[in-house]
């Protein structure tokens, strides 16, 4: 015997079919909510608090490694447009400004494709002469007191190992940090006109003198406004010595000291 649907019986379901439907709804919504304020939130720390970067060169050797993971802070020195993705215009030029420090080991946007980040070392600031004679650094036509340690080697990410001279060089506000150099010979870098830095300006180098494109070639003098923060401390690191298809090399691969150490 069949059944005959009473208009009661349709009515319920068709009832409990749009409950269902609005749940449904209501669960997308909040789905959609969460997502949302996960990404607000997660671009205002970027934009306005800490920021992660990747070593990708060994222009910063010793003091970054390729395969460095670092947090950039980006309140150190106020905020410009490049604080914000893709350098989207919110503010103009700079504002809640500090100036760095030198010494400071700095992120910025590469003045001739602000579309490129690079880290470098502070080096001069507003109105400093700066100059490099037979790779001897001088600053308002004093030279740098320098210090070697010694030898380093590079032997990752590398086909063959590069050998340096590692020195500590102290800067004239007495902040002292490591410098590599490859002394066999004379190289470009190692002799410049004198450098007069204009202001709201700096004059950036990096670490491994000889193997670095910075102010003392198609860098030049980094605005204040390209600043995009100060390199604060490392929080993940790894060499080549791991394969991604080897996951047995994996923790080989990772350089567990130096896991949240500060960047001097």
């Amino acid at each position: 015997m069949s059944k005959v649907k009473s208009k009661n019986d349709t009515q319920e379901k068709n009832n409990l079919t749009s409950v269902s439907e609005k749940k449904e709804k209501s669960a997308v919504m909040e789905n959609l909510k969460t997502v949302f304020w996960a990404i607000f939130i997660a671009l205002i720390i970027r934009s306005l608090l800490l920021e992660p970067f990747r070593i990708p060169s060994g222009s910063m050797y010793p003091t970054l490694r390729v395969g460095d993971y670092l947090f950039v802070t980006k309140y150190s020195y106020g905020y410009s447009r490049y604080s914000f993705p893709a350098g989207i215009p919110l503010v103009t030029g700079r504002v809640w400004y500090s100036e760095p420090k030198r010494g400071d080991v700095v992120v910025f946007k590469f003045p001739q494709n602000t579309h490129t980040d690079f880290i470098k070392r502070i080096i001069g600031l507003p109105g400093d002469k700066v100059q490099v004679k037979k790779g001897r650094l001088y600053i308002n036509g004093e030279i740098i007191e320098r210090k070697e340690e010694g030898r380093y080697i590079v032997d990752e990410y590398v086909s063959i190992p590069e050998f340096y001279h590692i020195y500590e060089e102290t800067l004239p506000n007495n902040v002292k940090h490591k410098i590599i150099e490859i002394t066999d010979k004379e190289r470009i870098v190692d002799n410049t006109e004198e450098f007069e830095v204009p202001q709201d300006s700096f004059f950036v180098m990096g670490d491994n003198r000889d193997r670095s494109d910075d102010s003392r070639i198609s860098v030049g003098f980094v605005p204040k406004e390209n600043l995009v923060g100060k390199a604060k401390f490392i929080f993940f690191s790894h060499n080549d010595k791991g394969s991604i298809l080897k996951p047995w090399t994996w923790l080989k691969a990772i350089r567990w000291k130096r896991f949240f150490t500060g960047i001097h």
